[in-house]
Formats: C-alpha cells, structure tokens, sequence
C-alpha cells in the first residue's frame, strides 16, 4: 500500500511501485459515534490532553522529522490544537493498555490517525476502535497497532529496526507509524482501489523511506528479502510459508491466525530451517486472501 532520486524528503510518488538495484516495511472508549467536543472530552478524562505523561523518547537520527499534524491543510488552528491533545491522549491510553516502547508511543503520537479515514469519520480517529475504509476492509485500532508493532520490534534499545514488510497497506496508516520505527518499510496492498488511497494519503507527508506496493501479500516480496520484521493485518489459517522464508535469522514476524477465533501470534525464524511460535493475545482481523483485485 526505476527511478532514483536524488534529494530528501521524497515525494511517495517517485518511490511508490517501484525497487531500486540497491536494496532499500484495556481501558477502552465506547465504539459509539463520537463528535469533536466527545473527542476532547475523552482526552481530559484520559490524562489532561497528555500533560502529566513524560515526554516521549527520540531516537539518535531521528527517522522522520516531520510536524506532521502540520500537513492538515485543511485544518484551523483551534481543530490542529484538539487533535494534537487528543492523539496524546490516546498515547496516555496506549500506555495504560501496557505498551511500553518509547519509539512505538512517540511514532502514535506522531502520525495524524484522522488523516487516513473518511471525513465523516475524523471525529472517531483517536477511540480504540477499528473504522470502515472501503472494500470491507477496516484501519485497526490504535492499541492492536501499537501491540503488533511493539511485539515484533522487541527492541529494548529502542533504536529503530532494519528492513521491515507489511503486509496489507489498507489506507497507509500502519505504513506510517512503521515508517517512524524501521529505517525501511515495503508494504503490499492487493486491492488496487485501496493501494491508490494509501498512495493518496501518504504522499503529502512525504515519508522517504516508504515503498508501497500493488501485488498478492500472501507472496511477500522476495526481491527485497531478507526482512527484519514482518507485520499482517489480515488473517489465515496459517502463515504462508513464503512469508517465513522472507525472514532473515533472528527475524520476527507478527499475524493473527486463525478464522472466526484468532488469536495474535509471533514468529521468531531460529535458524535456517527452524521458526519458534508464541501466541500472544485473541483479537480480529479481516481474512487474508490470495490474489489481487
């Protein structure tokens, strides 16, 4: 969800499609409607709009240096006010719901949620609950984001991973908070109509080391393997083995298995021939197919 540039930031739409030569991925809120003064009603009752949190750590060479609620063009002051407050807010709940990994919370609180769904639906971006983005596909909810990516980091660290794979790209939100923890992010869309809408709301951040891509995810994407870390955000029975073979040794990969009951499991590749398997928590995701439309 070739050409070779030279200056940065890049716009998406020179690297989008395309690999070069050289190698480069719980306290809930109600799911009922919310409105803006809901919204920033939840972020008082939820930590005074962030204000007693500690500030969020910043990695050495910080990845994206980008005031990215300042991307909003469309936004007043007093609405870019409110979203800020409400998405730390929404960090404030993230560390409640136990995440702990400082880049992982610093990248939520970076990237405007509101921005990768439908206007209608802005004033619900920042609840702890999966949204419609068309073709019967969902954005998920921030705190099963934030689990998945903290899970396969593992980075006590806290210094950003390798090479990462999404896939399933949906509407390029989960993309962009990776893009903040990896220092480079393929992602794999199969429905073309949504692999367009990420390319939509991702170019005007202009995010350099993000490629989005249009193809089957279940095939993963060999020509730029090995991978750090591998995420989907759809499920199966199984992880495809294609999948496993794109880890490098000491990789982890992040999926929820399973039909009507899923669970979250990770996948450590050991060695060469040898995966290790932990199942971390239920949760539901919609199914992993093959194939692209």
């Amino acid at each position: 969800m070739t050409k070779k540039a030279k200056q940065f930031p890049l716009p998406l739409s020179s690297v989008v499609d395309n690999l070069s030569g050289t190698r480069r991925a719980s306290a809930k809120f109600s799911d009922q409607v919310a409105t803006p003064q809901t919204a920033t009603r939840n972020a008082q009752q939820t930590g005074s709009f962030g204000g007693n949190r500690k500030a969020s750590a910043e990695p050495a060479g910080k990845l994206n240096p980008l005031p990215l609620v300042a991307q909003d063009r469309s936004a007043s002051g007093s609405s870019q006010l409110v979203s800020i407050r409400v998405r730390r807010s929404m960090v404030d709940r993230l560390e409640k719901q136990g995440i702990k990994d400082a880049l992982v919370l610093s990248a939520m609180e970076a990237i405007p949620r509101h921005l990768f769904v439908e206007q209608a639906l802005s004033s619900q971006a920042y609840i702890d609950a999966s949204l419609p983005i068309g073709h019967q596909q969902t954005i998920s909810r921030p705190y099963i984001v934030a689990r998945m990516i903290e899970a396969m980091r593992n980075s006590a660290s806290g210094e950003p991973m390798g090479r990462v794979l999404e896939i399933g790209t949906g509407c390029g939100y989960q993309a962009a908070v990776l893009s903040r923890v990896a220092k480079d992010v393929y992602s794999i869309e199969r429905i073309k109509a949504l692999h367009e809408l990420a390319k939509s709301r991702l170019r005007p951040l202009c995010i350099p080391n993000l490629r989005l891509h249009y193809g089957d995810g279940m095939l993963g994407l060999s020509q730029a393997a090995p991978f750090d870390g591998i995420i989907l955000a759809a499920a199966g029975m199984e992880v495809p083995n294609e999948l496993l073979l794109q880890l490098t040794i000491g990789g982890r990969l992040i999926a929820p298995v399973g039909n009507e009951q899923q669970s979250l499991q990770l996948i450590e590749r050991v060695d060469k021939l040898k995966w290790k398997t932990s199942s971390l928590e239920d949760c539901h995701f919609v199914p992993l197919c093959p194939g692209t439309l």
